[in-house]
């Protein structure tokens, strides 16, 4: 790298940095501890987006106009998320986790990060599946209340459902995953009773406390866009949550392994995301 392109890099940090504090400082939102490669990449598509020639001006126009501070929160979020992702991780959920709840009065699930909420319908129809729903509350929490809205909605493209019913059918799935949704100018409409039990709610990790005490947290693939300090911030926001013999699920590219709490967990089951809290 030569020395233009050092500086070049070095100062483009430093405009990243005070755009990340002003953002904080003026609207609350903390990302200065997210990952940086991964949240470089979305500020300098704010910058294409929004035809500014450098983060600095970015920066001015952000903190001076709202409705370009909404379409950079939007950019920031990573709402990738779909029904049944990894169908493997709900077949396992299935197999080691539903056993653990059977015997249990009342099921308190946090679903940390949810996005527009697709994980969490799923696992209100493998709950109501396997006879659990009834005595089941679910928290679906992220720190984007536009987002969260759609979620509340249980309305998504009628294109995504045929991959849908695949992961679903992966997945383990009982009965037929039409049952589910009524199809409606293109549309999928959710059943109103899979939103019985949900509670939507905004909770920003990077910032907020711990608000109830769970038999299950569910945080998949949202902490690899963390960095390290905020990673264990949360680790210890969960274990701090987590009833003692409850159940953490992450992503299949997240663990427990060099985090505060490492030792407080057991692993359900080789090459799954699933950890009982022993301690």
């Amino acid at each position: 790298m030569g020395t233009d392109e050092k500086h070049s890099d070095d100062l483009e940090t430093l405009e990243i940095q005070l755009l990340l504090e002003g953002v904080f400082r003026q609207y609350g939102f903390d990302f200065r501890e997210y990952a940086y490669s991964s949240l470089r990449r979305r500020v300098r598509d704010s910058v294409r987006a929004e035809g500014v020639r450098n983060v600095s001006e970015l920066q001015a126009r952000v903190l001076h106009d709202r409705a370009c501070w909404r379409r950079f929160f939007l950019r920031l979020g990573v709402n990738v998320t779909s029904m049944f992702r990894d169908p493997h991780f709900f077949l396992a959920f299935r197999r080691n986790v539903v056993p653990l709840l059977k015997p249990l009065p009342f099921i308190r699930i946090w679903h940390a990060g949810c996005a527009s909420g697709e994980e969490v319908y799923s696992m209100a129809i493998l709950l109501q599946e396997e006879g659990l729903y009834d005595r089941c509350r679910i928290y679906a929490t992220d720190f984007n209340k536009e987002i969260l809205r759609r979620g509340q909605a249980g309305i998504y493209p009628l294109t995504t459902m045929q991959e849908y019913t695949n992961n679903y059918q992966n997945a383990g799935g009982t009965g037929s995953f039409s049952e589910y949704y009524t199809a409606r100018y293109g549309n999928a409409i959710f059943r109103s009773s899979l939103r019985e039990n949900i509670i939507f709610s905004q909770h920003n990790l990077a910032s907020d406390a711990a608000f109830n005490e769970f038999n299950v947290i569910l945080c998949r693939n949202v902490m690899i866009y963390f960095n390290s300090v905020l990673q264990n911030r949360v680790h210890e926001l969960f274990h701090a949550s987590l009833a003692t013999f409850g159940v953490l699920g992450l992503g299949r590219r997240e663990t427990v392994k060099c985090t505060p709490h490492e030792d407080a967990y057991v692993q359900l089951e080789s090459g799954d995301a699933l950890y009982r809290k022993i301690l």
